[in-house]
């Protein structure tokens, strides 16, 4: 990131990544209690319209799961990674890893070990350590240290969403090449789904969001992507499966059939396409993300991933107050997000040759 950040470049930069990252945990909470119901059976328990509001989930309304637990994840170890650059050491999947063997603790420990001064300050979140019904995929491919990698990849036949869910923070990496975001997203998604639909899902998705950042339409962020899958093998699902999100949008007024027509987001095409298409046809980001979880399927998931959408596109401020006051962890959320673009902007004076902030230090410790 070399580029010089005017304060009003920062300023927008800052709230779309708000929006996407606290986008992204809405439309997760607004899907957690609905995950594993079908429509039918949403529509006995809150009615013709399905939900509308919150529902309860592990305990509470406004709850989390593991998608947005991850994609915290996500952006903390592309955040140290920057800092990591400092030293020499330049491999952001190896940090990002770190950082997901990081949240795996989460699922299995009782909280975090105040021994360990080299965790950063997000895996010391007491909240965090709380399962969410983790995708088995990301368990399994995080059950020890060895890092997946394209061409050895954890889950070989795994093309579960879990890698589409986590992956918004690399498409606000906007000082990088969208081919670059693309193999990022690839490289850390075949760290616990191997297949070439996990994988490259992830990667369309992230160029996606990097469009979005950069402030350009969602449909022609959408054309980007297809452009940068055509030419990798194994391209088709996902592929066919933004097209036909792109073809939904052209066949009337958008219904929960038609997204239910998508499929219902399991897999990571169908909840890369189910977000999309609701994202495409959404007149505020209310009905969008309302759209996007009443189906027969992984409401959490296309819900965060099409909140990672409009968040982006949006900014911030675009959000529903109400659902963004009850929102579980919002001060965390907001952290992670500020901290990001504070990165990606002002780097050198947080860690550069004049000088290092040793609480930025303390915060994303350079090891």
């Amino acid at each position: 990131m070399t580029a010089v950040w005017g304060r009003a470049q920062q300023q927008d930069f800052r709230s779309r990544v708000r929006g996407c990252l606290l986008g992204g945990a809405v439309g997760d909470a607004l899907g957690a209690g609905i995950e594993f119901d079908s429509l039918e059976a949403i529509r006995q328990a809150y009615g013709a319209e399905g939900v509308t509001d919150y529902v309860p989930a592990f305990g509470r309304r406004g709850a989390i799961t593991d998608d947005t637990q991850m994609t915290l994840f996500t952006a903390e170890g592309l955040i140290r990674a920057q800092v990591r650059r400092d030293s020499g050491a330049w491999h952001p999947p190896t940090d990002v890893h770190r950082a997901y063997l990081r949240w795996a603790a989460t699922q299995s420990d009782w909280g975090p070990d105040e021994r360990r001064k080299d965790t950063g300050w997000l895996a010391r979140e007491e909240w965090l350590y709380s399962r969410r019904a983790p995708g088995r995929a990301c368990l399994a491919g995080l059950g020890d240290d060895r890092m997946g990698t394209v061409d050895q990849p954890k889950n070989p036949n795994s093309k579960g969403c879990g890698t589409v869910m986590r992956s918004a923070p690399f498409g606000l990496l906007v000082g990088w090449e969208p081919q670059l975001v693309f193999q990022l997203a690839i490289e850390c998604a075949a760290q616990t789904h191997g297949h070439a639909t996990g994988m490259l899902a992830a990667g369309a998705f992230a160029v996606i969001i990097h469009a979005l950042a950069r402030g350009e339409a969602l449909d022609h962020a959408v054309q980007q992507s297809l452009a940068v899958l055509g030419s990798r093998p194994g391209h088709e699902e996902t592929t066919d499966a933004l097209r036909r999100a792109l073809g939904a949008v052209r066949q009337g007024l958008p219904t929960a059939n038609r997204v239910e027509a998508l499929g219902e987001g399991w897999t990571a095409d169908e909840a890369l396409a189910i977000a999309v298409y609701c994202a495409l046809v959404a007149e505020d980001v209310r009905h969008g993300l309302l759209l996007a979880v009443n189906h027969s399927g992984d409401s959490d998931s296309t819900g965060s991933v099409c909140g990672n959408l409009l968040g982006v596109q949006h900014g911030e401020t675009a959000l529903p107050p109400a659902w963004v006051a009850e929102l579980e962890g919002r001060g965390t959320i907001l952290q992670i997000a500020d901290d990001f673009a504070m990165e990606m902007t002002q780097a050198p004076a947080l860690h550069g040759p004049a000088g290092a902030s040793s609480a930025w230090l303390e915060r994303y410790p350079n090891a």
